[in-house]
């Protein structure tokens, strides 16, 4: 199978889906979800950058003005629009997954597939940000397995899997490609 006609059927697929991507911050959703998008020729929106628009003001200064419930909220708000726009490729927040309606929106609107990778390897990769409230003042190690430990059974929810690792995001958009495309396959194989 070539890469082209993977694409090409990948992309078919969401002709009426979004591809929501979700996982834990600092995975690699938004730069793969970017060259996903280019690859399949989709619009790509990033959750906390139109979460961050809508506000007015960065992730940080909502968690410190109104606190991580109404980030919650809000971020709710944009998922919900999002969802229910036209296909694109969505990297959602870490923590979108968190809210019962958000799920439920992005198992009727959206393919969801769960970019995951080893803790040590995003731990890595986060720990010397100082841009996620979540992680600030804290141990990145600790705090990431403390999320995956909440998190997973929830991100488990997911349409597809895709382990990303600490390779090249070329590698993870590939990968992420091919998942999409079996799963094209075999729902229309289920005749769905």
């Amino acid at each position: 199978m070539s890469r082209t006609s993977a694409s090409r059927r990948a992309a078919a697929m969401v002709n009426s889906r979004t591809i929501a991507l979700v996982g834990l911050m600092g995975v690699g959703k938004s730069t793969v979800g970017r060259r996903l998008a280019k690859r399949l020729n989709l619009p790509f929106m990033d959750g906390d950058e139109v979460v961050e628009e809508a506000a007015g003001m960065t992730i940080s200064e909502i968690f410190e003005k109104y606190g991580e419930a109404e980030f919650r909220s809000g971020e709710a708000r944009v998922m919900r629009r999002l969802l229910e726009g036209p296909p694109v490729v969505l990297a959602t927040g870490g923590g979108a997954m968190l809210n019962p309606e958000t799920r439920a929106l992005l198992k009727e609107q959206a393919v969801t597939v769960w970019l995951r990778a080893d803790i040590k390897i995003i731990a890595g990769r986060v720990a010397h940000r100082n841009t996620r409230p979540l992680l600030r003042g804290k141990d990145p190690l600790e705090t990431l397995m403390a999320l995956a430990e909440h998190r997973y059974p929830l991100y488990a929810e997911a349409d597809l899997t895709v382990d990303v690792g600490g390779g090249a995001h070329a590698d993870a958009v590939n990968a992420v490609v091919k998942a999409l495309d079996a799963y094209q396959r075999n729902e229309f194989e289920a005749g769905r």
